[in-house]
């Protein structure tokens, strides 16, 4: 099976400054996933819930009407749509388009990343929040309601273990146990695959990383 490319093109944006900023986001136009990727089900170690190993439709390339759909549910968006001035910067959550924006202070730096969002509408927390603190490595401890879904969780994971939802980085909000962080398991993003958290490819959430403040905005929309 030839290798499946997460592809930038298959957005369609209405103007090219966004375009070309997309573009920037998703590194260069595409993030090859390795032929023998396991296609069976298994089971996700964040969520406990069964998914495939496919990535998610609107990203495959050799999909030739992910343009179409995701014509349907993508909107481009602006800061000044959720707040009057960028303060420190402003991280937006589009859950509709499965999608993290981010402006800097300066409005030089902007990011559109794909991600993965919670699995139901009851999980998805909307309001407005600010990142309160930055981890490298995040470790983590499973919620009291992931525990009585699933007893054999356990009780922590460290930072920087394979089995660890959380990736290499995690912004944390406000909210309590809310987070954008990265993932080592790719076929989430795109996908309802998570307990309330947006998760991202490890390598953009390094570059969300490095240049979101503490004291960012945040929206979840």
């Amino acid at each position: 099976m030839s290798n499946l490319i997460i592809e930038a093109e298959a957005f369609m944006y209405p103007t090219s400054r966004t375009r070309r900023a997309f573009l920037q986001g998703l590194t260069a136009a595409g993030i090859a996933i390795p032929a023998g990727t396991a296609l069976g089900q298994s089971f996700d170690t964040y969520t406990g819930q069964p998914i495939d190993g496919n990535p998610p439709a609107p990203f495959l390339s050799n999909s030739s009407s992910a343009p179409e759909r995701n014509m349907s549910s993508f909107r481009s968006r602006h800061w000044r749509e959720f707040y009057p001035t960028l303060g420190k910067g402003f991280i937006l959550a589009d859950v509709t388009s499965r999608a993290v924006y981010y402006w800097s202070a300066d409005e030089n730096v902007n990011f559109v990343f794909p991600c993965s969002i919670p699995m139901t509408e009851d999980l998805t927390r909307r309001g407005q929040a600010e990142i309160v603190r930055k981890v490298k490595n995040p470790p983590w401890t499973p919620t009291a309601s992931m525990r009585e879904k699933d007893p054999n969780l356990p009780q922590r994971v460290e930072g920087g273990a394979p089995e660890n939802p959380l990736g290499a980085y995690g912004l944390y909000l406000s909210w309590p146990a809310y987070l954008v962080h990265g993932t080592h398991d790719t076929r989430k993003i795109g996908r309802k695959s998570s307990s309330g958290c947006y998760g991202l490819y490890n390598e953009h959430v390094a570059r969300l990383f490095e240049v979101a403040e503490i004291g960012t905005q945040v929206t979840v929309f």
